[in-house]
């Protein structure tokens, strides 16, 4: 400050935010998608009942491009373009059944917010609230068709571990806990990668339509543009202020830092908000992919790619693509073949360069094959999985309480403390992997670690079936023989 320098996260940056209003607290996961200007995602919410408790999850589905209303709520037509409800249980769901779901349109609520935010909120002025489009959803059952599957669990079996026990998931009473699990299509998550960019290359090479996202000024554009987060999230940007990519942070605050310190917000409003961290997360994913596809530009192979794509066999590729589908293995025994395959190859170059994706992830193989060959074969094999629910430092990170005290918790309160909070969880396992390498494997410790001189380690994380973290890795010790 005596040099005349704002700090980073100086408010005057453009990072006020303003407290939340009573009108824009406690929104449902339906009425927040009623008062928003900017339509970012669609879902599919699973409500599952056993026979005392019930849990709810969505799977949510980004669209290509953000659509803009000039009037709220939208019709209650559109809400079957938006939203889809599977209810699971022994039984018909009845009208105490829907009160505990986050699908509930209370219209006094959206009425009050929407009013709110068109007095207080510069981009919400020229809004039309339409009174007689919100009188047509319904207050006591969801507005969209309910899809009913008979089940005697609630349990979903592809994500229930072997070593389960527990007999249902959820709590008994109250509202149920609700977790968001990622963006995503079914189409891709069942189809092999390989198979997937040979599709692209096929589309682009007949001529097919693209979607190309670049740096205009148009509300839609992920791009240096501080107003879309704002009405994406107009219940935690309430004055459309403190948005992302402001001017006043222009090469001092990069985006991604920016949404980490969003997170990190004191009255924890980002942590807990269900849209928020994943769409922030899958945009981040998008801009990788776009400056990945940059940087291939600028290497030295780009004319040799260049080259191949402007010379593929259109035939050859089309009959590769059938072949693969199939489930065929292609070696490439033409020379057209092999171009075709060299090509996809070369589509890696991009994919390596996003997070989470299929090729970020064969990267990390031939890392840890480097590493084998570099030092040997591990000594150990190490799976470290904290158990959040239930450890006093992730519930503290979870809670809203400033300090920390020992009070008795009954599990129902526990979980809905975790699911409502993913952030805590991930600072939580942080911590203790952070704490797990330096104390008990001695690294960068003055010990030696329990298992001997550690003299490499290789972790990787990933998410189990209820959606919590756990950490896989390989351990080297100095001076063991190799098996």
């Amino acid at each position: 400050m005596r040099h005349r320098k704002k700090p980073k996260f100086a408010l005057a940056r453009g990072l006020w935010l303003g407290e939340i209003p009573e009108e824009l607290q406690q929104l449902s996961f339906a009425e927040k998608l009623l008062v928003g200007r900017v339509r970012h995602n669609r879902c599919v919410v699973r409500v599952g009942k056993g026979m005392h408790k019930m849990i709810a999850n969505a799977v949510m589905f980004e669209h290509p491009m953000q659509k803009i209303y000039s009037v709220l709520p939208p019709p209650i037509e559109e809400m079957d373009e938006l939203l889809a409800f599977i209810f699971t249980g022994p039984c018909q769901p009845t009208e105490n059944d829907f009160r505990r779901t986050p699908l509930l349109v209370r219209w006094n609520k959206v009425a009050r917010a929407l009013e709110w935010l068109k007095l207080n909120y510069k981009d919400y002025s020229d809004l039309e609230i339409s009174y007689k489009n919100l009188a047509s959803y319904p207050e006591d059952f969801p507005p969209v068709i309910i899809n009913y599957q008979h089940s005697t669990t609630n349990k979903i079996l592809e994500a229930t571990s072997v070593h389960d026990t527990d007999l249902e998931h959820g709590t008994p009473e109250g509202m149920c806990p609700f977790t968001v699990h990622t963006l995503t299509s079914e189409k891709y998550d069942t189809t092999n990668p390989d198979i997937l960019k040979a599709i692209a290359a096929k589309h682009l090479d007949e001529g097919g339509n693209i979607l190309a996202i670049g740096h205009s000024k148009e509300p839609q554009s992920i791009w240096k543009n501080p107003k879309l987060y704002p009405q994406m999230f107009p219940w935690l940007f309430p004055y459309g202020l403190g948005g992302i990519g402001h001017e006043r942070q222009k090469h001092r605050l990069s985006d991604a830092e920016h949404k980490r310190h969003l997170l990190m917000y004191h009255d924890k409003r980002f942590q807990k908000d269900s849209h928020f961290p994943l769409i922030a997360f899958n945009h981040e994913q998008i801009k990788d992919s776009t400056k990945a596809g940059f940087i291939v530009a600028k290497q030295k192979s780009f004319d040799n790619i260049a080259n191949r794509l402007l010379q593929i066999n259109s035939d050859v590729l089309t009959d590769i693509t059938e072949r693969m589908r199939n489930g065929e293995r292609m070696k490439g025994d033409s020379q057209g073949e092999k171009d075709c395959l060299q090509l996809i190859h070369d589509l890696d170059r991009i994919g390596g360069h996003v997070k989470g994706s299929i090729t970020s992830k064969k990267y990390m193989r031939n890392e840890i094959w480097s590493l084998i060959s570099f030092q040997g074969a591990p000594s150990w094999y190490i799976t470290l999985s904290p158990a959040d629910n239930k450890h006093p430092i992730s519930l503290y990170y979870a809670d809203t309480k400033e300090e920390f005290k020992s009070v008795l918790q009954s599990k129902s309160e526990k979980d809905s403390l975790i699911a409502d909070n993913p952030v805590a969880s991930v600072r939580f396992f942080h911590f203790m992997i952070q704490a797990f390498i330096k104390h008990v494997l001695g690294v960068n410790a003055d010990h030696p670690g329990i298992y001997g001189h550690t003299s490499s380690y290789y972790g990787i994380v990933e998410q189990q079936g209820r959606l919590t973290l756990h950490l896989h890795m390989l351990l080297w010790i100095k001076g063991a023989l190799t098996p």
